[in-house]
């Protein structure tokens, strides 16, 4: 029986686990072989299982006994795209929040704050992400008085665009008991007003000198920087169980709406993990997981032992956890091995390399993958020499991950290509933090700077994603900027540092072997072949062909997983 796409989309969403044999046909397909070669098909077959059966090529005969046959009517068909390092929890709390990721001044962030405080007059507390105070051009971070102009009658916290650094209004500082005195936590820094100056007497004089005593702390000035954000962050009201359910309801409807079927969850925590599991147990857990927890702690809590089987028909599995190291870029949290070029600080370590080596050992005990943030060259060059140490004890297939691998010094990079690292990159953050990284580093300090092509060269496995809420999971934005190193304005001309250019075919398997073999999931995604999860989408673009500016404004027409139809362009 042959039924047109819809008919087949509204069937198959309706049906249950197990479903007879389909046929998607007429489509431009392609994937990656084991060879890292693309290979071309116009047509698949999958199983009861939802499990690739056969593709088919122009002179392959078709399957006569079929329940449900599609036409693709030329679409390319591309294996499921997988974002290699996100927030999946992050993203739909984002979502469902005070969102100032659009704004491009402060003016206008305090006009969307009002605004929303306005239509949630009943809410204790306005929570909201997403300022960057370089988009503002504020050359500065912004303070408690300039967030009470917007809102002073309850407490706002705001987390920075890259969640190293909230904003708080003087209610929620004042909720909190910061103060002067208050001082910085390790791995954080309080934003501070200048401190009162010391008048003292000498012979009826006022020197205005300050005395030889240390000098007292500035009051807190409205901004908390990475291990200070808790400060505040610990007595704002976590979200319901009732809110995370749409929030993650909101996210799978943000990635599959990309092209995006599976995600690796960066920073799991216990409450994440529940409301996977709720969404798993009522049969709403539409895209795949590979979570990893936030610290030791919930990795031991979701885990116990180690890592969970696949659950869910390989929907969701805690793997390993994630650490951090150092800061961002950003907030100047980002750990460098020489001060900033425009500012007196090298960043902030969160761990000294004992207590690192620690925590990777504690977790490599029980064969958690490990997953560290670490995005200054100091911060790399010492997780580099943490694995190096610890892989001696813990060896075997480990698949030690660097997440971000920002700034790297030129000289660190051959050793990514050592003990099986695998380096988590972003694509997008190049493009997005190109002049930001330009001022914090200076013109001499960016030959290690978001260097994928040297990382490939180094024999460092490559995988890419989003970072998101701090970006947008958007793949295809991501392989026009690695193909280019361009942003979506073109600029700048032939591309940022462009000998860290990656052919297509890289770009490509960075957002699907590359990210499946990061996620230990290898074996089941990232590929079309007989066996494998039939996860794909349906766009209007062939990413080995089209111009770069033309795959940034790809649709996604299908997004399928488990050779079910999940999402399509224009229905609810």
């Amino acid at each position: 029986m042959k039924l047109s796409f819809a008919a087949l989309v509204a069937g198959l969403l309706c049906s249950g686990s197990a479903y007879a044999d389909t046929l998607v046909d007429h489509v431009r397909g392609m994937t990656l072989n084991a060879a890292g070669n693309v290979e071309r098909f116009n047509g698949i077959v999958i199983d009861r299982d939802g499990r690739v059966l056969q593709l088919l090529h122009e002179d392959d005969p078709r399957p006569s006994r079929l329940d449900f046959a599609a036409d693709g009517r030329g679409a390319v068909l591309l294996p499921g795209l997988i974002d290699a390092h996100a927030h999946v929890m992050g993203v739909g709390l984002a979502a469902l929040t005070l969102d100032l990721s659009d704004t491009t001044s402060l003016a206008q962030a305090q006009g969307k704050i009002r605004a929303y405080a306005a239509q949630f007059p009943g809410r204790p507390w306005i929570i909201g992400r997403g300022w960057n105070q370089e988009l503002w051009q504020l050359g500065r971070f912004p303070t408690a008085g300039e967030l009470d102009v917007a809102v002073d009658d309850r407490p706002v916290w705001l987390e920075r665009v890259d969640g190293h650094a909230g904003w708080a209004n003087s209610k929620a500082l004042a909720a909190a008991g910061l103060t002067a005195a208050t001082k910085d936590p390790t791995g954080g820094r309080i934003e501070r007003l200048p401190a009162p100056r010391v008048v003292s007497k000498v012979a009826g004089k006022a020197t205005g000198k300050a005395p030889a005593a240390p000098a007292a702390l500035g009051a807190p000035a409205g901004v908390l920087v990475d291990g200070a954000m808790a400060l505040v962050g610990k007595i704002v009201p976590p979200p319901r169980p009732e809110d995370r359910d749409a929030a993650l309801a909101k996210a799978q409807e943000l990635f599959l709406s990309r092209g995006v079927t599976a995600a690796a969850d960066m920073g799991t925590s216990i409450e994440d993990w529940q409301a996977m599991r709720r969404a798993g147990d009522y049969g709403r857990l539409k895209m795949r997981v590979m979570a990893y927890g936030d610290g030791i702690a919930n990795t031991v809590l979701i885990g116990g032992p180690g890592p969970t089987p696949w659950l869910y028909e390989d929907r969701l599995r805690l793997n390993g956890v994630k650490l951090y190291l150092d800061g961002a870029l950003g907030s100047r949290g980002a750990w460098l091995k020489a001060p900033y070029a425009d500012a007196a600080t090298t960043g902030l370590p969160f761990l000294s390399e004992t207590q690192l080596k620690n925590l990777i050992s504690r977790a490599a005990m029980d064969h958690f993958q490990v997953a560290v943030h670490a995005i200054g060259d100091a911060a790399n060059a010492t997780l580099l020499s943490a694995i190096e140490d610890v892989a001696q004890t813990y060896q075997g297939d480990r698949r030690w991950r660097i997440e971000h691998a920002q700034i790297v010094d030129p000289a660190d990079i051959p050793r990514f290509g050592q003990n099986g690292i695998i380096a988590s990159m972003q694509p997008i953050h190049q493009t997005s933090d190109r002049t930001m990284a330009e001022a914090r580093l200076g013109p001499n300090r960016l030959n290690g700077a978001y260097a994928w092509a040297s990382m490939l060269r180094a024999g460092a496995r490559l995988a890419f994603g989003s970072d998101a809420p701090v970006e947008v999971s958007d793949p295809f934005a991501g392989i026009a900027a690695a193909i280019t190193r361009e942003g979506a304005d073109g600029q700048p001309a032939g591309g940022w540092q462009p000998q860290e250019k990656l052919t297509r075919t890289q770009a490509l398997a960075a957002y699907t072997t590359g990210a499946a073999f990061a996620g230990q999931a290898e074996a089941k995604l990232g590929q079309l072949k007989p066996g494998w999860r039939a996860d794909f989408v349906l766009v209007d673009v062939d990413p080995m062909t089209d111009s770069a500016d033309r795959i940034r404004r790809t649709r996604v027409l299908q997004t399928w997983v488990a050779g079910k139809p999940v999402w399509e362009l224009g229905k609810k």
